[in-house]
């Protein structure tokens, strides 16, 4: 392979702001430590922490990069020390702690997965955090079964498009909101049965159309405020609403009494902060479960649209319209 150079390029949040603050910086290439890979990366997935880190408010956990990037795949070129599954040349996809957005990045072996068959490295890009997230929300948490109905807010999100299509295949009746008409035929074609336009219609009322009355079994809800308390309206009984994201805000009134009588549970999680051993889990219950389906094709990440890396801002620009499908990624040289 080489010699590894000595810098790379990494995009760098200057001062927390707008988009504008995403820069090219020169960094030293990192270097794995015991148990970790080193990734020459080809492209990195572009979420919505990020967009919070670079304003701001969302500040690494202690011991991860201060450079944006969650996810990121491509080629291992260095090994640390105690690492027995993975080889100089293997190509993966990998859930990182932060600095995505650059040329080489850092990740626990078994954080990495290998690239599934027929799925480019763009896409690959855009599989570990959403897909990591999906899984551990939606089917550990919140517990879907196959024969359960089940309800993904912003529909057309990477989340949401990912959340739909992992769903469907295993089995789930699948509702989505969305905003805007022109995204409902997409995410039916991904395995929704009804996507619910939430500027024309009241998702309470279609639920309960949908439902026989009965409710949907498990939501997953990265919206919060005013949503919460409609979600346990439109509930079956035993439900499951997880949280991932509070878009409207955290901090809500709530009437529980039908967390009472039908009774319901609501959890949540971050990714971010959970230990190695939580993500290692994760991470091998995916390839048991989910890579399949996607070497098969019958689950694909959907791609908005690419940016060179140079083009962070760009991306993140992208990423403030809330008018994507699916997501957006970084093309790095």
């Amino acid at each position: 392979m080489g010699p590894l150079p000595e810098t790379m390029t990494a995009i760098a949040v200057t001062t927390p702001g707008g988009p504008e603050v995403l820069q090219p910086v020169s960094l030293p290439v990192p270097k794995p430590g015991p148990g970790e890979v080193l990734i020459r990366l080809e492209a990195a997935g572009v979420n919505r922490p990020d967009v919070l880190q670079r304003q701001g408010l969302y500040p690494p956990p202690p011991g991860a990069p201060e450079t944006p990037g969650l996810e990121g795949a491509g080629t291992i070129v260095a090994l640390g020390g105690g690492v027995d599954r993975w080889q100089l040349g293997d190509r993966v996809c990998a859930l990182l702690a932060g600095r995505g957005y650059a040329q080489y990045a850092v990740a626990p072996g078994a954080q990495c997965l290998p690239v599934p068959d027929g799925v480019s490295m763009v896409e690959a890009a855009a599989i570990p955090e959403t897909f990591f997230t999906v899984w551990t929300n939606v089917f550990d948490r919140g517990a879907l079964k196959p024969g359960e109905s089940f309800l993904v807010h912003g529909g057309a999100s990477g989340i949401g498009t990912t959340a739909i299509q992992m769903a469907a295949a295993l089995g789930a009746k699948v509702f989505a909101t969305v905003g805007g008409s022109a995204k409902v035929e997409p995410l039916k074609a991904l395995g929704a049965t009804r996507v619910i336009d939430y500027n024309a219609e009241d998702f309470v009322e279609v639920i309960r159309a949908g439902t026989g009355k009965k409710g949907v079994d498990v939501i997953l809800d990265m919206v919060g405020g005013d949503y919460v308390q409609r979600n346990l309206s439109c509930m079956a009984t035993g439900g499951r609403l997880v949280y991932i994201a509070f878009l409207k805000g955290p901090q809500v009134e709530l009437n529980l009494l039908p967390l009472m009588l039908k009774r319901l549970t609501i959890t949540g999680s971050t990714l971010r902060i959970r230990a190695l051993e939580d993500k290692a889990a994760i991470a091998a219950a995916l390839e048991q479960k989910v890579w399949p389906l996607l070497a098969a094709g019958k689950i694909r990440p959907v791609i908005d649209r690419t940016f060179p890396l140079e083009d962070a801002a760009g991306a993140h620009i992208r990423m403030d319209e809330r008018d994507h499908l699916g997501k957006i990624v970084l093309i790095i040289r």
